[in-house]
């Protein structure tokens, strides 16, 4: 078995395990890789550091970068759910529901949702306050 680290045409980076580095190649030939993030088929090998093991009569003294990088991330995914579980989605109409209630149309509320890069640059110029998720996230519609 062997894990690489895979990247989508939208820049999320996720892992996958393949029997093979042939089996990895064959599958991305057939178009079944998927990013589980947003479903894009345009799916290619990340960068990614070698795992290479030290020497059994020595201690590492410094982790790997790459561990606390992915516990760095993990921390901010942690506390950013912790956020969203105040706040409703509200999906695709995310950039009409937070237009709404910047007019004092709608309840202020938190939401969180989707919005395409041309929906949320005109929101950042008529002054609504919106910001991206820094790590993506699920729609609920999409989880098992």
């Amino acid at each position: 078995m062997i894990v690489f680290d895979l990247k989508c045409a939208h820049a999320h980076i996720f892992e996958a395990w393949f029997a093979s580095s042939a089996a990895y190649d064959d599958q991305r030939a057939q178009g079944l890789l998927l990013c589980p993030i947003c479903g894009d088929s345009d799916v290619a090998k990340a960068v990614m550091a070698p795992n290479i093991a030290s020497k059994g009569n020595q201690a590492t003294a410094n982790p790997r970068p790459d561990a606390a990088m992915k516990a760095a991330i993990a921390a901010l995914a942690k506390a950013q759910a912790a956020a969203l579980e105040s706040s409703t989605w509200v999906g695709t109409a995310f950039a009409d529901t937070a237009r709404a209630m910047h007019a004092g149309d709608r309840d202020t509320a938190p939401i969180h949702g989707q919005a395409t890069r041309a929906e949320a640059r005109a929101l950042a110029e008529d002054g609504v306050p919106v910001a991206p998720l820094l790590v993506p996230i699920v729609p609920p519609e999409a989880v098992n």
